[in-house]
């Protein structure tokens, strides 16, 4: 077994081969699908004292086009984004825009109000509020040092 010295240039050719190939496997085997070309909003959820909150950027949708369900702790917000279809001649050399089926889950602990939740949809974003229950929510205390 001989020793190789490691090199950083070596580890990038290695890292930029594989890439490529990865990549021209996928055009070859027909696989579509990418994280490239997927469509995954972008979701925060943060939580406060009394509440969590889901913000999710949905740019280019309707209220119309989104879904959002619970059941048996686990909210599912889905939807699609649909491609305009306009029939004019242009010629696109490049594409970005993605367009597709989502669907995203989050398990909520059970310390929520399920029958509480609100959801709002404005300028493609979608906000949606879950208050906790007020056994679970405890305002600070000080705790005197004997």
């Amino acid at each position: 077994m001989a020793l190789t010295r490691w090199s950083p240039r070596m580890r990038s050719l290695a890292d930029f081969t594989n890439t490529m190939d990865s990549m021209l496997n996928k055009f070859f085997e027909g696989e579509e699908e990418s994280s490239v070309y997927r469509f995954d909003p972008a979701m925060d959820i943060e939580e406060t004292g009394e509440e969590f909150k889901l913000t999710a950027e949905l740019p280019g949708m309707e209220k119309k086009d989104v879904n959002i369900s619970l059941k048996d702790d686990v909210l599912t917000i889905s939807g699609e984004k649909k491609e305009e279809k306009k029939e004019q001649k242009k010629d696109y050399y490049r594409s970005e825009r993605v367009f597709g089926k989502f669907q995203r889950s989050f398990r909520l602990p059970e310390i929520i109000e399920e029958d509480k939740i609100e959801a709002e949809f404005k300028n493609g974003i979608l906000n949606v509020t879950i208050p906790k229950s007020k056994e679970t929510v405890t305002k600070e205390k000080q705790i005197e040092i004997k």
